[in-house]
């Protein structure tokens, strides 16, 4: 196997870990803010909740985007 393609594949392999730790992370973040703001204001639990939902779907689009990405580098 050449080099160029086994550092492509290690890449994409790194690449593909970054993007599913960093959408972990982010939302945790969310769940974590939103726990603490429904807890301050039991009130507006719904409103902080359909908030919630949005943005994690948003970072999870992100993040399925960023490992299309790699499986076409690890593809290629």
């Amino acid at each position: 196997m050449d080099w160029s393609v086994a550092f492509a594949l290690l890449a994409a392999g790194f690449g593909a870990g970054l993007t599913v730790i960093g959408g972990g992370l982010g939302i945790g973040k969310i769940g974590s803010s939103a726990m603490d703001a429904t807890g301050r204001q039991p009130e507006a639990a719904n409103d902080i909740r359909t908030s919630m939902i949005i943005v994690a779907a948003l970072i999870e689009g992100i993040a399925l985007f960023g490992l299309v990405i790699c499986i076409l580098l690890a593809l290629k």
